[in-house]
């Protein structure tokens, strides 16, 4: 799994958990609607952490909270 796929992934999960939409998130992190489809296809080559930040403050939390999640923690979690 890339790390973009484990951004998509903790991302999904915290929508479905916080009942929240993308279109919601967008709005409260501030990040273009093409961008966060990109990233929740998890088709993009890399993330920048400016964006991760973004993502983390539209959920209200740092991002260490983000980033405190098993998604991050795998060995195979490659870097692009």
């Amino acid at each position: 799994m890339t790390v973009c796929q484990a951004v998509a992934i903790r991302t999904k999960n915290l929508l479905s958990e916080r009942k929240m939409t993308q279109y919601r998130l967008e709005q409260d992190s501030g990040i273009q609607h093409g961008t966060m489809n990109g990233i929740m296809s998890a088709k993009n080559r890399g993330i920048e952490l400016n964006t991760v930040m973004m993502i983390a403050r539209g959920f209200r939390m740092t991002v260490l909270e983000f980033l405190d999640d098993p998604v991050f923690a795998s060995e195979e979690l490659e870097i692009e």
